[in-house]
């Protein structure tokens, strides 16, 4: 599972200030260039990115969009800050709130995913029927979960600090105790796990219990938002087709490239994170939804959303109430 990568250092701002980067620089081809980069290696949660890519559906509309992995250690905010690409992801929304925090001139301009796909994961025979039943027992997490979704299970189901156990992103812990519980990727631990042990786990995705956060967002620093929306429009409405031609389409031009991209990645990973996000309308649900004239939402956004989100993350004391959480994201490129 990718590890949540937050932290926005002050030099980000500097950088941003300084960088002699040029946003969208038109190329021989007469096309704007654009460095897109993910928050981890190839896979299907990049799918929508890749199809728009291979099927033409960047260069349709004037872009030269090249996908830059991430990986372990890659700080895609920090990235955008110091102009070293153009977009790229936000894995989820407590990385806009911070970018706000912070005065980061970089803002989310659309959200992919409409449900977060974080899922604690238990033993089928441990008696964990729900996310409440977790109470008592250990929870694996990584460092950067105990500040972001930690603190609505905590204020939500009354889960208590001395549950959180060290999370490498190693499933043998877990398959060790049968009371723990993991964090994990619904498209992601669930499958390995019962790849690896055998076991079909429970999956209890926060999403569907409450957790109101976007993920997968698309960043733009404002400076290219300034000088280019023309650009980042451009690349939202592509992004939003190829996002729905790999969901409901022909998913192998996509998949060959995550493949050639990420030779770890295996074509049965592939197949049932696609089938995942399509089952749990991850990026097709809410107000994504298609609607009556067969308009895509894909990677809708509104402000009520975003407020709960906010409402949720300060009222636990991460954020303050007068924090002006708006300056982290804009709707202006969305679908009306």
């Amino acid at each position: 599972m990718k590890a949540t990568r937050f932290i926005i250092i002050a030099l980000a701002a500097i950088l941003a200030a300084c960088s002699p980067a040029k946003h969208g620089a038109a190329p021989a081809s007469g096309l704007t260039a654009i460095r897109f980069a993910t928050d981890w290696r190839a896979e299907a949660e990049h799918g929508g990115f890749y199809e728009a890519l291979a099927n033409g559906e960047y260069k349709k509309r004037g872009l030269d969009v090249k996908i830059v992995q991430g990986g372990p250690g890659v700080n895609v905010p920090q990235l955008l800050a110091a102009g070293s690409v153009d977009l790229g992801i936000g894995s989820n929304g407590f990385i806009v709130l911070n970018l706000a925090q912070e005065g980061v001139p970089v803002k989310a301009v659309a959200a992919i995913f409409q449900k977060d796909p974080q899922v604690l994961i238990a033993h089928p025979d441990a008696g964990v029927n729900s996310l409440a039943d977790l109470k008592g027992h250990p929870i694996l997490l990584g460092d950067a979960s105990v500040t972001t979704f930690w603190v609505w299970l905590k204020a939500k189901y009354g889960f208590t600090d001395d549950q959180v156990r060290k999370y490498t992103f190693n499933n043998g812990p877990f398959l060790a105790d049968k009371r723990a519980a993991q964090q994990g990727y619904l498209t992601s631990e669930p499958y390995t796990i019962e790849k690896q042990a055998g076991l079909k786990p429970k999956v209890f995705l926060l999403a569907d219990n409450g957790y109101p956060g976007y993920a997968t967002m698309i960043m733009a620093p404002d400076t290219l938002i300034a000088k280019n929306p023309a650009a980042v429009k451009a690349f939202v409405e592509a992004t939003a087709k190829g996002w729905q031609d790999y969901l409901n389409g022909d998913p192998r031009p996509a998949d060959a490239m995550i493949l050639k991209d990420n030779p770890e990645m295996t074509q049965d990973v592939l197949d049932q994170a696609r089938a995942k996000l399509k089952a749990n309308a991850i990026v097709d649900g809410g107000d994504a939804q298609i609607d009556a004239k067969g308009a895509s939402g894909i990677g809708a956004m509104t402000d009520a959303r975003w407020r709960t989100f906010f409402d949720m993350a300060s009222s636990n004391g991460v954020y303050p109430r007068t924090l002006d959480f708006k300056k982290g994201y804009t709707l202006q490129f969305l679908a009306k």
